[in-house]
């Protein structure tokens, strides 16, 4: 029934679409009094032997017959349907001429044969005797046809080509339009076996990496009893992690995207993975795939006229991309339809659009804008904080989450698997934690000495990851609050004085162990969060690190820079 509908849909899209009008009109008559919503042979025998005989519509009636035979010759396995189709044929159209003779129009005859006699001949000789029988006296006494006028023959003729119709469209043999929805299912049925599969590949990689890096540590003991290492060294008393130091990560593809014109600001993969956003300082988003299979047809270039703050995918449709700005503006853009189906506006006294986040599971996203600019990478001058909660359906604001008097800005915000919490960070080092039924506070904590810039849920989400504009990263228990579970210090890292438009960023990859951070160097680190190996260091870019983003299933991430390219490496 559900593919039924949806062939009906697709029918009713394509009359619109056309402007055929007159048989959208029917068409819905139609689909009201039908009742069987299946396939209805009596309604084929009806059209043949009650509307084109009786009227003598010769070329619909030839028409309709043809299209059958064209139906069951696009598959090489129906050549014995093939050839009953052609005998039945054959009997349709005798029946069409013994009828316009039972009812004295022998003229319909000879134009019959005016229009169908060559082509009828050349398939079969054995219709060479009917040409005369329009001008035979009683062709119902005659040997050669006495058959055809007699009733049995008729009722013989009839059951057979209503059996052979309710053969063609048993349950195994649909129109092409009713398959479709089943091959789409398909697919994603596919594409979810895929994705598992590759999860799960992903998994045994990290775990072969651990082994042999415990493998080479065994080695290196064995060999050597200096307790120095490459990779970190004691500095007042605390493991210091020498990124520089980091090995290359082991590279299976890498292609550099060069169609920007300035530094890159943001870059984020859709919610599939297939489609990559991304944002450059004059203010133009591209709308690109990394993919030779997946269709370009999505891809876009929009022209936003001012300096680009934040993207984020609508998680559901993967049709929808957000774009927060400089001047309090919102645009939602429709990767289908190309073009911006809704442009919203924060209120003048909150224009820096510093981040927006799309609810994984309601059509809702949740806007953070500061009262400050977003041109400098300084994050204290951002003012004060406003967060809004729109609705994805009407385009209009629903409600605003309590921060109290005067908050300091939101820099970051980050949802959790089922949308019911949301985390938020601040330029005054605080947490914060909304419960999204009912719009409130319900948690939070000072975090970090400096503003933080970016923020995320563990991958089990019992954990939360916060990144300061100091360099320092920690991940919180949210069992335990407050508690530190891991941190590292990339302050080292920190972007040059003269990098004025970024804000330092991180993104954890599907499976939760690593993380990678932009840089003021021209190459990323990726932190392993578990197990012993310390990290590796993405492939060099010509200037720094701008933003960072990972695949949603797969081992790829996004890499962009103020060289203006965007670079997306598979490990």
């Amino acid at each position: 029934m559900e593919n039924m509908q949806y062939a009906e849909e697709l029918v009713r899209e394509f009359l619109i679409f056309r402007g055929f009008t007159n048989t959208l009109q029917t068409y819905e008559t139609e689909l009201r009094t039908d009742i069987g919503k299946g396939f209805q042979v009596d309604k084929i025998m009806d059209l043949i032997f009650s509307v084109y005989i009786p009227k003598f519509q010769a070329e619909k009636l030839y028409g309709l017959l043809s299209f059958f035979e064209q139906y069951l010759s696009s598959s090489l396995s129906e050549a014995v349907l093939i050839g009953t189709l052609s005998k039945l044929e054959a009997s349709i159209l005798r029946y069409y001429i013994v009828h316009a003779l039972q009812v004295g129009r022998s003229d319909r005859v000879v134009d019959f044969f005016a229009m169908r006699g060559r082509e009828l001949l050349e398939r079969s000789h054995d219709w060479t005797p009917w040409f005369a029988i329009p001008y035979i006296k009683n062709p119902h006494l005659d040997p050669e046809f006495h058959i055809y006028f007699s009733k049995e023959w008729f009722e013989a003729m009839h059951l057979s080509v209503r059996n052979f119709f309710c053969e063609i469209f048993n349950g195994s043999r649909l129109p092409a339009l009713l398959k479709i929805s089943s091959d789409a299912n398909s697919t994603n049925s596919l594409k979810r076996d895929i994705r598992q599969l590759n999860l799960k590949l992903s998994q045994l990689q990290v775990l072969l990496e651990e082994k042999e890096e415990q493998l080479v540590q065994l080695r290196s003991v064995e060999g050597s009893n200096d307790s120095s290492s490459i990779l970190h060294e004691e500095e007042n008393g605390e493991d210091v992690y020498v990124e520089e130091d980091f090995p290359e990560v082991k590279v299976e593809h890498q292609e550099t995207f060069l169609g920007h014109t300035s530094p890159i600001s943001r870059c984020r993969f859709s919610a599939s993975g297939n489609n990559i956003a991304s944002a450059s300082l004059d203010g133009t988003v591209r709308i690109w795939t990394y993919d030779s299979s997946t269709p370009a047809s999505r891809n876009a270039t929009i022209y936003c006229g001012t300096e680009i703050l934040s993207l984020d995918w609508e998680n559901k449709s993967d049709r929808l991309l957000l774009i927060g700005t400089s001047d309090g503006c919102i645009k939602a853009w429709n990767v289908d339809a190309k073009r911006v189906v809704c442009d919203l506006n924060t209120t003048k006294t909150f224009p820096s659009v510093l981040d927006v986040k799309c609810s994984p599971v309601e059509p809702i996203f949740v806007s953070a804008a500061a009262s400050g600019g977003g041109v400098s990478n300084n994050l204290d001058n951002l003012g004060f904080a406003s967060l809004t909660v729109w609705n994805m359906k009407t385009w209009k604001a629903m409600t605003v989450l309590p921060l109290g008097e005067d908050p300091p800005a939101i820099t970051s915000l980050c949802f959790n698997h089922n949308g019911k919490i949301l985390a938020a960070s601040a330029i005054d080092g605080m947490i914060h934690m909304f419960d999204m039924s009912c719009g409130l506070q319900i948690t939070g904590w000072p975090a970090h000495d400096s503003s933080i810039s970016s923020i995320l849920f563990g991958p089990d989400e019992t954990s939360i990851f916060s990144l300061g504009s100091d360099g320092k990263i920690f991940e919180w228990s949210l069992q335990n609050q407050g508690q530190i579970l891991w941190s590292r210090n990339c302050s080292r890292l920190r972007y040059p004085g003269d990098l004025k438009y970024c804000r330092h960023e991180m993104a954890l990859d599907f499976s939760g162990r690593r993380l990678l951070v932009t840089s003021g160097s021209v190459r990323a680190p990726i932190y392993q969060v578990q197990g012993r190996r310390s990290g590796w260091r993405t492939l060099a870019h010509a200037a720094s690190v701008t933003t960072v983003d990972w695949h949603p299933t797969l081992p790829i991430f996004l890499t962009g820079s103020a060289d203006n390219s965007v670079r997306v490496t598979s490990l």
